[in-house]
């Protein structure tokens, strides 16, 4: 079985709640997104490796940690892109790759469009980025990139899951490690998250119809 963490913490609760609000304006879903995703990922890198270093203060020198190893930030797009700057202000270091997948609304299954992985050099952990886990088949289709590309580690960050989707995860990749604000109990009819918080995407970037 896989790892979950639900993140349980007051400022996630606080966050969560006014970005759920169905009338909260798109530049302060943007800003609560920012906020829920440096969260996220405060807790999901707590087990990040480190290298010692020599550093020289004002008074003398001291030996510190720095991350050890390459960290790479997969946004699912487009409504992963909203997770990536928080993330880079943690770890500016951090390599960037993106992934187009889009949900078929007829079926319901994932369908990649665009992607800018590579074939080779493959990052020492990887960060999935999707504020939304609703069926999973998004996160799956991610999942299976990185591997093929032959990430080892691979840690998917979502502000809020469905309990579906992660059950879904969990039996197509037994050691994933799911990191999340909170988990939704059911998906309705049109496979969006109950209660949820409608279209992560399109509240992000104002494109509501």
């Amino acid at each position: 079985m896989g790892h979950l963490n639900h993140v349980r913490h007051p400022l996630v609760e606080h966050h969560l709640a006014r970005l759920r609000e169905r009338t909260t304006p798109p530049p302060e879903f943007r800003q609560l997104v920012h906020r829920l995703a440096m969260l996220l990922a405060y807790e999901a890198t707590q087990d990040l490796p480190t290298s010692p270093v020599s550093v020289e203060t004002p008074l003398t020198m001291t030996t510190c940690q720095t991350l050890a190893g390459r960290v790479g930030l997969v946004p699912i797009l487009r409504a992963g892109l909203g997770m990536v700057d928080p993330i880079l202000e943690l770890i500016p270091d951090a390599e960037v790759w993106h992934l187009g997948v889009y949900r078929d609304e007829a079926t319901a299954q994932p369908v990649e469009y665009y992607s800018k992985i590579p074939a080779t050099r493959p990052v020492d952990v990887a960060l999935v980025l999707d504020p939304m886990l609703a069926t999973g088949g998004s996160a799956a289709a991610a999942l299976t990139v990185l591997q093929t590309w032959g990430v080892k580690r691979i840690k998917l960050l979502s502000i809020i899951a469905a309990q579906p989707g992660v059950e879904r995860i969990w039996s197509e990749f037994p050691d994933a490690q799911i990191h999340v604000c909170t988990v939704d109990p059911i998906l309705n009819d049109h496979k969006y998250i109950v209660p949820g918080l409608g279209d992560a995407g399109d509240r992000s970037f104002n494109t509501l119809r």
